[in-house]
């Protein structure tokens, strides 16, 4: 195939490591399996620009993407759209989506997994036309984003303290707001007040930091929190640190394909996070699953056919 890659230099794992030395390492691998690939490695600020271009170059069969979550999410819907497959190189600090597809986490092994691996057909969400690979919400999670964010940190542990210090703030002062919610155009349209609202790309699996294991389910995961007082938010924690969500007293959870949210005393829309960006949606909401329709690539040979 012919490949290109997009590395985002300043994200996570990236900012450490010798690029030169990296893309001469991984032009071996790939060439070895039969590939020819050529690289860029720009800065985060140009990092969906190059993906674009690259989606458009004559001849491309396959974009490589290497960062952190917010880069893969955006190289997710640029080769969503391109129609093309897409193979991860986790460099970030949570690397969700790689998870979700059972790659390795070291930027080295990878390669070996990407340059042998095989093509899949996985789902892939987007909310009001804007795709995303792992999840939505809004309250209790954007809150603690938008705090996060307004400290300073300039390392994967910084950011893991800052997050540690903004969760405790988010459950001194829980978030608390209405939404009127239509599950897969049920036509009951359901007027509750909650903490929080998540919605991810398939299920997530029992595991403290909200991936799924599988992306071919067909369906998103629908999560609602009732209002919470700081006890019932530091019960909520606890549940997700021992990847028991589902169990908490506070939640429900079910599968849709589609999810319609309006946020009615939210005017100037509501504050949301989408792969890990924070961003203000308007007050209606449409979140919508598309059916295998992103190609991956994933460890292993292709299946053999009964």
């Amino acid at each position: 195939m012919k490949l290109k890659a997009v590395f985002n230099r300043d994200g996570g794992t990236f900012k450490t490591t010798d690029m030169d030395a990296y893309c001469a390492r991984a032009e071996e691998i790939f060439a070895s399996a039969g590939h020819d690939i050529s690289f860029s490695v720009v800065a985060g600020r140009d990092v969906v620009d190059r993906l674009e271009a690259a989606s458009r170059e004559e001849g491309v069969e396959a974009l490589i993407a290497g960062g952190g979550d917010g880069t893969i999410s955006a190289a997710a819907g640029i080769a969503w759209r391109a129609g093309i497959p897409l193979g991860v190189i986790p460099a970030g600090t949570m690397n969700l989506f790689a998870r979700s597809l059972k790659l390795p986490l070291d930027i080295n092994a990878v390669l070996e997994t990407l340059a042998e691996g095989r093509v899949q057909a996985v789902d892939i969400a987007t909310v009001n036309d804007r795709p995303f690979v792992h999840q939505f919400s809004a309250g209790l999670h954007a809150r603690l984003v938008r705090m996060r964010n307004a400290m300073n940190f300039a390392s994967r542990l910084g950011k893991m303290r800052a997050s540690t210090r903004a969760a405790f703030g988010v459950m001194l002062r829980p978030s608390r707001f209405e939404v009127v919610f239509d599950i897969d155009h049920d036509g009951r349209n359901e007027h509750r007040v909650v903490s929080a609202i998540s919605v991810s790309n398939n299920p997530f699996g029992e595991n403290p930091l909200f991936f799924a294991d599988d992306l071919t389910t067909g369906k998103l995961g629908v999560y609602l929190a009732d209002s919470l007082k700081p006890i019932g938010v530091a019960k909520l924690a606890f549940d997700i640190l021992r990847g028991r969500l589902k169990d908490n007293e506070a939640v429900s959870a079910t599968t849709a394909e589609v999810v319609r949210l309006h946020f009615p005393k939210r005017r100037h829309g509501a504050l949301c996070v989408v792969d890990g960006e924070l961003i203000r949606m308007p007050r209606n909401v449409e979140i919508r699953l598309h059916a295998g329709e992103l190609k991956v690539l994933v460890p292993g040979p292709e299946p053999v056919k009964a």
